[in-house]
């Protein structure tokens, strides 16, 4: 590692089943970039990858590779997309994202870790499997590979200042109106990991108590001062704010690209078309 940029971790698609000890899954922020990145080296989706924010890293090669940039184009010294065999001694160089937040660095045959709760991943908030990555920190490709390298990916994402995110109901909708759904949100500074956190026409909060319950990746919730927080990666495991919507699992790709002082936007879908946007989400993965 000559440089490891803003933050880079290790992840794969995170811990599962934590839950009850506090400890949500956390893992990759954009799961479809993590696991075509993958795909198109040969490895197995859930595979130990690195994953970049706002700025990427510098990373010189000890022995030859096949590797994948994708997600948000951070200007890297190879096209993304697609794999790439790299030399011995050869060094990738990624810069400032150009659109989106994340961009993942897959390799062939995985990151050699160790795994802690059943994860490579690197919880941020807690320590959970390790840190974020610093200069002169050196890591070992693995040999889990399962087939061959793939073409590069066609119809890949596009990234954008604006995100229309879509929604289900939450638990508590009857609580609001509709101005969630109407109204356009600016993403604060104060935004990592754990929640996106929104600025724009506050929700009326029906205020009272509410009896603390579990909260899953997604949960819009509500706090006094009626501006939503979107619970992200490493979101806490319960919480006590009403919850007027979830976004579907179709756009947690779009949530890990969503960068401070983008513009937020959400559109309220039924059950069954959220299904069905992630069965297209998922025949586009597997046609890599």
């Amino acid at each position: 590692m000559i440089a490891p940029g803003f933050l880079t971790t290790v992840q794969d698609l995170g811990r599962f089943g934590w839950a009850h000890f506090g400890i949500s899954a956390s893992g990759a922020a954009d799961p479809v970039a993590f696991r075509a990145g993958n795909l198109l080296v040969g490895n197995a989706e859930n595979a130990p990858a690195l994953e970049m924010t706002l700025t990427g890293g510098e990373f010189q090669f000890e022995g030859d590779a096949v590797v994948a940039l994708t997600g948000s184009d951070f200007g890297a010294d190879v096209p993304p997309w697609t794999a790439v065999p790299v030399k011995s001694g050869q060094t990738l160089r990624c810069g400032a994202s150009r659109g989106g937040a994340r961009a993942y660095l897959a390799m062939r045959g995985g990151l050699d870790v160790p795994n802690v709760m059943g994860s490579a991943s690197v919880h941020v908030m807690t320590g959970v499997g390790g840190r974020s990555l610093r200069k002169g920190d050196t890591l070992k490709i693995g040999g889990a590979w399962v087939r061959a390298a793939r073409p590069p990916a066609r119809n890949a994402p596009q990234y954008s200042p604006r995100a229309a995110l879509r929604v289900t109901e939450g638990p508590q909708a009857s609580w609001f109106g509709p101005e969630l759904c109407s109204s356009l949100y600016s993403v604060s500074e104060e935004t990592n990991r754990m929640g996106i956190r929104l600025k724009g026409p506050a929700l009326t909060n029906p205020g009272g108590h509410m009896i603390t319950e579990g909260v899953p990746l997604g949960a819009i919730q509500v706090p006094p001062d009626g501006q939503p927080i979107v619970l992200f990666v490493e979101h806490q495991t319960t919480g006590g704010y009403p919850k007027p919507a979830n976004v579907i699992s179709a756009d947690f790709w779009r949530l890990g690209q969503i960068r401070p002082r983008d513009e937020v936007r959400f559109e309220l879908v039924a059950m069954e078309a959220a299904v069905g946007m992630l069965r297209l989400q998922e025949e586009w993965l597997y046609s890599i």
